[in-house]
């Protein structure tokens, strides 16, 4: 027994690593994306037509400057993706993990190549996009996309827990320790190359067929996908099945330009440096469906909370909300809003999961056309505004009106007909804001005692494995027992998610970087 849950324990913490190291190049991947909006934007024989001023030669050369630097990121994502998934959920020697990830992608693509050169199937530069091959990194290889470097950086992280404390025989001693993880990894990924030609068929039809049922589905895959999210969430599982859409062809394939694009977020990166009308089958899984819930439903669970607080609490819990409104409406980061309510009314959960696949099915059927990937004010503005009236930006705020109104009415309704306990309403709230008041004054400049917290999650001798994403701490404990989830929350977290018997998220919020710090800094 002991046994199947330590393998799950391991289970957990690998996806919830994997899911977790996906932001690094996703969320440059983002800003670049609003870099390439605004050059795109302002480039284009469109706004120039509209506003003649904006065709000057020196305002063109720097709103394309712009464009080309939005524009590495997209051209660059799977050798990223090689990079950061090592680097991201190794423990020890980091960046020896995101070295050996980079020589482990090139090695894998020039073995397929030497594959494809000795089998004489690879094609000339005419016919090579058609047969599903290009160039990466000036080798020419397989178009496996983002999943070739997700294979690569998980490959490499394996390679490099297991032997980055090899010890050889003193005659290759030099080669010993973190040295050894390039090579093994080299060799391995080598070999790797060279199957890869021979599975790649197969692999690719599985994933053609997950994008064939999802498109296939018609509205109702952006609602499926939105519920698919939001189940996932709690969990923080949520970014492989958005990296999932986002970058392979279970987001859907086109051809652009001559060039096979997958993915959904690929494609609108795309047609967006091509001055292309954007594909409403592709934005529906992108930004438009979540702005609805981002920028309109959770400010209405808050103000919805707010109005629902005793009032003399109303002034405690007001930043609390104001914060967790400005992430979710700026950023499209909704988990500090969410985990006010989820685990305390897995109802209202519900209503938010159905709501928000509605949202994306909503935006989908009006034919709305905004991309990239948060969801927020910035994207609704710079990939809806100022890309013209043809993205239909206009429709968000009718439909927002109405799910704000939803959401308020409803949460307000809920929370008063079964009394819950949400930020404001419990009895002890006075005593613990006065708590962490007093906390926050001793340390003058965090609201988080970092001390309190380590003590809460049972000392540093507890802590097998710390790590974190956007607003969570991710945990491997060794006894739940000794894990205090009420003295987590009076240290300042929203709340406290127990996986299993030694998995743990403590939902902190934005600061959540600063957190983590503070208590590796401790152990």
């Amino acid at each position: 027994m002991t046994k199947d849950k330590s393998f799950k324990s391991s289970l957990w913490e690998f996806f919830q690593s994997l899911g977790k190291t996906f932001m690094f190049p996703v969320s440059l991947l983002a800003f670049m994306g609003l870099l390439l909006g605004v050059g795109s934007s302002v480039t284009s024989p469109s706004t120039i037509k509209s506003f003649p001023f904006l065709g000057g030669e020196f305002t063109q050369l720097v709103f394309g400057f712009i464009s080309m630097v939005g524009g590495f990121a997209f051209t660059y994502l799977p050798v990223m993706f090689a990079i950061a998934i090592p680097f991201g959920m190794a423990k020890r020697n980091k960046a020896v993990g995101a070295f050996s990830g980079f020589v482990g992608y090139m090695l894998m693509n020039m073995s397929i190549n030497y594959y494809l050169s000795a089998t004489h199937q690879l094609a000339d530069a005419a016919t090579m996009k058609q047969v599903g091959q290009s160039m990466v990194l000036g080798i020419q290889t397989l178009e496996m996309g983002v999943l070739g470097g997700i294979v690569v950086g998980v490959i490499t992280y394996f390679l490099h827990e297991r032997f980055q404390d090899t010890v050889l025989h003193d005659a290759f001693a030099f080669f010993s320790g973190i040295r050894f993880v390039p090579i093994i990894t080299s060799l391995t990924l080598s070999l790797v190359g060279l199957f890869i030609p021979i599975l790649w068929t197969y692999v690719a039809m599985g994933i053609a067929g997950i994008g064939h049922i999802i498109q296939s589905t018609d509205v109702f895959g952006p609602f499926l996908y939105g519920v698919g999210v939001l189940l996932l969430k709690p969990f923080g599982l949520h970014h492989i099945l958005l990296a999932m859409v986002r970058f392979t062809p279970a987001g859907g394939t086109e051809f652009i330009n001559g060039q096979e694009i997958a993915g959904a977020l690929n494609i609108f990166y795309a047609e967006l440096k091509a001055g292309l009308p954007f594909s409403p089958h592709v934005t529906a899984f992108l930004s438009q469906g979540f702005m609805p819930t981002f920028i309109f439903g959770l400010p209405a669970v808050a103000f919805a909370i707010y109005r629902t607080a005793k009032p003399e609490n109303r002034h405690i819990i007001k930043g609390l909300l104001i914060s967790g409104v400005l992430v979710s409406v700026i950023t499209g980061i909704s988990e500090p809003i969410e985990f006010l309510f989820l685990f305390i009314a897995s109802a209202l959960y519900v209503f938010h999961i159905v709501m928000s696949g509605l949202a994306l099915m909503v935006m989908a059927l009006l034919g709305v056309t905004i991309g990239n990937t948060d969801g927020g004010i910035l994207d609704l503005l710079i990939f809806g505004v100022m890309q013209g009236m043809s993205t239909k930006w206009y429709l968000v705020f009718p439909v927002g009106i109405i799910w704000f109104a939803t959401y308020f009415f409803v949460f307000r309704w809920y929370i008063l007909k079964h009394d819950i306990k949400t930020p404001g309403r419990e009895d002890n709230t006075e005593n613990t804001s006065q708590s962490v008041t007093a906390n926050a004054k001793a340390r003058g400049k965090s609201k988080y005692d970092h001390g309190v917290i380590l003590a809460a999650l049972g000392g540093k001798e507890n802590i097998e494995s710390l790590d974190n994403c956007i607003t969570r701490l991710r945990l491997v404990v060794k006894d739940m027992t000794r894990v205090n989830k009420q003295q987590l929350k009076e240290a300042g977290a929203l709340s406290v998610v127990v996986l299993d018997a030694h998995s743990v998220q403590v939902i902190i919020g934005p600061q959540v970087q600063t957190v983590k710090t503070g208590i590796e800094a401790l152990i």
